[in-house]
């Protein structure tokens, strides 16, 4: 077989391959982008005693992006991995904090909380959409 033909076809047979190739769920922004918005809801809910979460409304949109996730091509396997990963924890609560923080919370002082969860609420903004003021 001449080096041209062998080429071609490693290059078919590759492309199946290529084409299943699945970035990780922490870098499928519509879903990542989400579940981090819902995290700071609930952080926030969770320290001001006047603001509650929406929290039916989390769960709904959450098994929306489960749905969105296996239309993908994640199955529900992958997507428990990617919600129960110590790491991917991590990385969403230094993430939040960091938000937190930008915006002057601080847990020594739950009026913070309030302050930027009313700010939130006020603005539609997309953590504000998972929040109530009581």
């Amino acid at each position: 077989m001449s080096f041209v033909k062998t080429i071609a076809l490693a290059t078919l047979m590759a492309v199946p391959v290529a084409a299943e190739a699945k970035p990780p769920l922490r870098d499928v922004k519509e879903i990542d982008n989400e579940l981090y918005y819902i995290a700071i809801a609930n952080e926030i809910s969770e320290y001001c005693p006047s603001i509650s979460g929406r929290r039916m409304k989390a769960i709904g949109v959450i098994w929306g992006l489960k749905s969105k996730a296996n239309k993908l091509g994640y199955s529900d396997k992958e997507i428990r991995a990617y919600v129960d990963s110590d790491a991917e924890k991590t990385r969403m609560r230094s993430m939040g904090e960091a938000y937190l923080a930008q915006h002057g919370v601080t847990y020594e002082n739950p009026e913070t909380f309030c302050t930027l969860g009313r700010a939130e609420i006020e603005r539609n903004s997309a953590i504000g959409v998972y929040l109530r003021a009581n």
